[in-house]
């Protein structure tokens, strides 16, 4: 069942998920983040399989708003056949991470780890994860991308230790 696109990263410990990640290097954020441009509707392009995103989510989408106190609002959207589910949370910035590190609530006291592994300059795309390896989120601003970005992110994804065959497309990027 689909709960948001960053539940998973919070209910971690609470549920029995794979880590994915093959790679004895420790994951790494990115260096900064630009908040402002961050922020906004982003695309779910590719995902790894987590108990809280159904195969039949046709359309997955993350918006970002940005609250009081450099918070920030996260409403994250599965569009099925059949119905539209959302999920509403909050998000509070890793102190020292260049805004690249974020910490994820739906369900609050229990936060999450939300790593902004990599951004385009232009905040086109972006992979975020988390430091064990269990989730990762490839996104975009439009709902597909071209076929050679495809190819080059699946390989950015690679050289973080994940594999292409644990990945999932969701309908719209298709």
């Amino acid at each position: 069942l689909f709960i948001s696109l960053s539940a998973p990263l919070l209910l971690s410990g609470c549920f029995n998920q794979p880590v994915y990640r093959q790679s004895q290097e420790p994951l790494r954020s990115a260096a900064t983040v630009d908040l402002q441009r961050y922020l906004g509707k982003w695309y779910e392009i590719y995902r790894l399989p987590n108990r809280f995103e159904g195969d039949d989510c046709l359309t997955v989408t993350a918006d970002y708003g940005l609250l009081q106190n450099n918070q920030v609002s996260v409403l994250n959207t599965c569009i099925r056949a059949d119905k539209l589910q959302q999920a509403h949370g909050k998000a509070k910035i890793v102190e020292g991470s260049g805004n690249a590190q974020l910490k994820v609530t739906f369900f609050w006291p229990f936060y999450g780890d939300y790593w902004v592994v990599d951004v385009a300059s232009d905040y086109s795309w972006s992979i975020v994860s988390e430091p064990a390896g269990r989730y990762l989120w490839v996104l975009a601003r439009n709902k597909t991308i071209p076929k050679e970005l495809e190819d080059q992110l699946l390989k950015k994804v690679e050289s973080l230790g994940y594999k292409r065959s644990d990945l999932i497309k969701p309908e719209n990027s298709r």
